[in-house]
């Protein structure tokens, strides 16, 4: 149980301390307001590693972050279908 003083004056340290699974208690003037915890899903929230667990998705094979294609440069005046035409060959 940390009252609402601590929480202000240490919120990093407590932050930390529910990302890593545990929960906080929050009380003001010695009663019990508010639980700091890890996010989980809601009820009916269904989440990709649930998916997975079931057997209705498979698991991605990549686990590093998705990059965007580099951008290509497009001149004013051009018309969208020319340029597409232009890319695609």
């Amino acid at each position: 149980m940390v009252g609402v003083r601590e929480l202000r004056a240490d919120l990093a340290a407590h932050l930390r301390r529910a990302g890593a699974g545990q929960r906080v208690v929050i009380s003001v003037g010695g009663r019990d307001v508010a639980q700091l915890g890890p996010v989980q899903a809601t009820d009916g929230q269904t989440v990709l590693a649930d998916l997975v667990t079931a057997g209705l998705v498979i698991a991605p094979r990549r686990t590093d972050v998705a990059r965007p294609a580099t951008a290509i440069p497009v001149w004013s005046g051009v018309r969208l279908d020319r340029a597409l035409k232009e890319l695609r060959g």
